[in-house]
């Protein structure tokens, strides 16, 4: 019989303990509980390397936790109050994005306590393959599991329209964008992707071998282009067009990370 690994996350610990309990009943469930984003990390990292992977991750959407960067958790991290590293605040869905990119293996699936349409929508862009409300039956989510599994997507039937004009408005909105970014030059563009990666005037003139007013201009072009007014906006709606950063030095990423 192959077994089924599960990881349940959520910050209300009879909730989480008590769910997976009720899993751990079934003859092929394995089940853990994580109360945190960190603790949930640390349960991902720790059955990867003795080679007992996660197959399944359930998580709160409304995690309320603070997390370590998962792709890149330093060696001797700050301990925060309860003793976890600390980091950038990390709701349940962020949690899905970040786990999709470290551990694409894992199937995800988002406990909600009500429908909503657009956050739905924005769990699946994520990176996760369900939505399930916490007050669904057992056999309900036993079925979802197993599902995702199969990689089948699964929605309650009452937000699937909902779902579908959401992620349908904002592929409207990533065109629109990727229109506007391709009205860049390719210096432009190049000048766009040393600012989504965070580097600033002076470290863009550098790495590109310009000087800072011809950066300036460059950047000043940029933002008119966008129809944008600052850095964090021409980022944003690079992001949604698909603009991935310039790959930076280990040395470069840790010395020149402000915006202008």
């Amino acid at each position: 019989m192959q077994r089924i690994r599960v990881l349940v996350v959520d910050d209300h610990r009879i909730f989480a303990e008590s769910l997976a309990a009720a899993l751990a009943a079934e003859q092929d469930v394995d089940v853990a509980a994580a109360g945190s984003g960190p603790a949930a990390v640390r349960n991902l990292e720790r059955a990867a390397t003795d080679g007992r992977r996660f197959d399944v991750m359930l998580v709160d959407a409304d995690l309320g936790t603070v997390a370590p960067p998962l792709a890149s958790v330093p060696a001797q991290p700050a301990a925060s109050r309860d003793g976890a590293p600390d980091g950038v605040p990390l709701d349940g869905i962020s949690l899905v994005s970040g786990v999709r990119t470290v551990h694409p293996y894992v199937r995800t699936v988002v406990l909600a306590e009500k429908d909503d349409p657009r956050r739905a929508a924005t769990a699946l862009q994520a990176g996760a393959c369900g939505w399930v409300a916490k007050d669904c039956s057992l056999s309900r989510l036993l079925a979802v599991i197993r599902g995702v599994l199969r990689d089948e997507t699964h929605l309650p039937p009452a937000l699937l329209t909902g779902v579908l004009r959401e992620l349908t408005a904002a592929r409207k909105h990533r065109t629109e964008s990727e229109r506007l970014v391709e009205s860049l030059t390719p210096r432009e563009r190049e000048v766009l992707r040393c600012m989504v990666a965070g580097l600033g005037r002076k470290a863009v003139a550098e790495r590109l071998f310009l000087s800072p007013h011809t950066v300036r201009t460059h950047m000043q072009n940029v933002l008119g282009k966008l129809g944008v007014h600052s850095t964090l906006a021409a980022v944003a709606l690079a992001r949604r067009a698909g603009v991935g950063p310039v790959e930076l030095e280990p040395t470069t990423a840790a010395a020149s990370v402000s915006l202008p």
